[in-house]
């Protein structure tokens, strides 16, 4: 199964040098049933996508919560075993927690395929987002927007070898 973990650059520089995403439990984000269900579609790179969003919008919120936190987000592609990936059956339907998914141990960093992350173009946005979640969260509909603002900027894709080049 291919799963997303949502991290920040110090994140990905911290499981660069342990060589693990960790320690477990690790938050990642699949396609679940309940993914499936909301998302409405049988293209599993629709459902792939979806997940890699979910990912990113909670890479966003590990950003707001560190003010110090370089503002791109960044989220590792990881190819773990399907029995590896449990979902919690009380929030699978939530809305807030659709995708998610957890590992119980660190995964090595040897089984990520990718690493999906913000250009620089994205900074300001992303900032701006972070900066805006908790109001958009108590409703706030100009904060709602200014967060969205951020999904309209896609990350890019590195392989795992450009991992030292990116936390460098």
């Amino acid at each position: 199964m291919r799963v997303y973990v949502p991290l920040t650059l110090a994140g990905l520089a911290q499981a660069h040098q342990a060589g693990e995403l960790g320690p477990g439990p690790v938050t990642a984000y699949g396609v679940t049933p309940g993914l499936r269900e909301w998302y409405v579609s049988d293209d599993i790179e629709e459902l792939e996508y979806a997940a890699l969003g979910r990912a990113a919008a909670a890479s966003l919120r590990m950003i707001a919560g560190a003010p110090d936190a370089v503002r791109r987000r960044v989220v590792v592609a990881v190819d773990v075993r399907d029995q590896d990936a449990s979902v919690d059956p009380d929030r699978a339907l939530d809305a807030t927690s659709l995708g998610e998914v957890r590992i119980a141990v660190a995964v090595p960093l040897s089984l990520a395929g990718a690493v999906h992350v913000d250009a620089d173009d994205a900074v300001a946005d992303v900032s701006a987002a972070a900066d805006a979640l908790g109001a958009a969260d108590r409703g706030d509909d100009d904060a709602q927007f200014t967060v969205d603002g951020a999904e309209d900027h896609e990350l890019l894709w590195y392989g795992v070898q450009e991992i030292p080049n990116l936390v460098g």
